[in-house]
């Protein structure tokens, strides 16, 4: 009988090419530092021309599925969460699936932003234990793509980067997911946000091209409302869990900005030292960051059986949420 899911596999990949803050902040004409001084963020890495999302997808997917105590054939649903589909149509999980030689699982598309792997993650978990068969779940940005080089508030940050975990099926009804909070605040609806592409504003010729561009409107209110609402979705999922802070063993937030976590620590009591971080040389990829920070954790220092992980995200919409997860 399956009762909860596990995690079984990790991986993740990001592209070769490093970029500076020296590149960035000599183009924008900053000081030397402002950007590591404002955001922790030290490097991070930027596609090539030639990469796809798919194929960073894939490579991050292929590590999962390859110290995953799975066979590939039995995975059932493939998901994919991502802000930089490689087509608006059609979707790019198929085609993922196809590349990783999986032939018996559905494919779908996850549109949730920085949120994205939670909700993934969520509908993971319901699939395993409903279905008895194990999930890839695979988060990817390309983000160097889509920002607005010249502004400054996105140029700094943005990264891309894939992460990727297999959840399987688990008779141990102690573990997996404890808890689930999620949240949404479509008041701050355009705070981050591509205003082109979509069907209330198609491409079209003589379109602007910052019109087609990541724009961060309000940097304080994002980060704000951020805060807020991670800490208030991480503390609400603490106690549907039963849990105090001090139970959690590592604390994996989405990688937005050094000073996000620094501020998320302070608030639900948890020290710096169980606060997983990969913002300074990976940046922010959006949904990829957590699975990303999952899987370089878990390859320098091994998740143990009964650790307690508290995972937590916000981002464009404004979308949220938290999870705890006992491993």
């Amino acid at each position: 009988m399956t009762r909860s899911s596990r995690m079984a596999g990790f991986g993740h990949s990001a592209p070769e090419r490093v970029v500076e803050n020296c590149e960035i902040e000599q183009r924008l004409g900053l000081e030397s530092g402002w950007i590591e001084r404002r955001t922790g963020i030290r490097r991070r890495r930027w596609a090539e021309p030639q990469d796809s999302l798919t194929t960073l997808a894939a490579r991050a997917a292929q590590d999962a599925l390859s110290n995953a105590d799975v066979d590939r054939q039995d995975i059932g649903l493939t998901l994919l969460a991502t802000s930089t589909p490689d087509h608006l149509l059609p979707p790019s999980a198929p085609l993922l699936a196809h590349r990783l030689g999986l032939t018996r699982c559905g494919a779908v598309d996850l549109a949730g932003a920085c949120t994205g792997f939670l909700q993934a993650l969520a509908l993971a978990d319901s699939h395993v234990v409903r279905h008895g068969r194990p999930v890839l779940v695979v988060a990817a940005n390309i983000l160097s793509r889509r920002v607005n080089p010249d502004e400054r508030a996105s140029a700094v940050l943005f990264a891309d980067a894939a992460g990727a975990v297999v959840l399987a099926p688990s008779e141990d009804s102690d573990c997996g997911l404890l808890s689930l909070d999620l949240a949404s605040d479509g008041s701050q609806y355009d705070l981050i946000g591509i205003p082109a592409g979509g069907s209330s504003l198609p491409f079209r010729p003589g379109l602007p091209d910052d019109q087609c561009r990541m724009s961060i409107r309000d940097g304080k209110a994002v980060f704000a409302s951020a805060v807020r609402m991670m800490s208030e979705t991480a503390m609400r999922a603490l106690a549907d869990a039963d849990l105090q802070s001090s139970a959690v063993t590592r604390f994996v937030p989405h990688q937005a900005n050094a000073r996000m976590t620094d501020a998320l620590c302070e608030k639900l009591s948890i020290g710096k030292e169980r606060a997983v971080e990969t913002i300074a040389d990976f940046g922010n990829s959006s949904a990829a960051t957590i699975p990303l920070s999952l899987s370089i954790s878990h390859k320098e220092r091994a998740l143990c059986c009964g650790d307690i992980l508290l995972l937590s995200a916000a981002g464009a919409g404004m979308t949220g949420g938290s999870l705890v997860w006992r491993v």
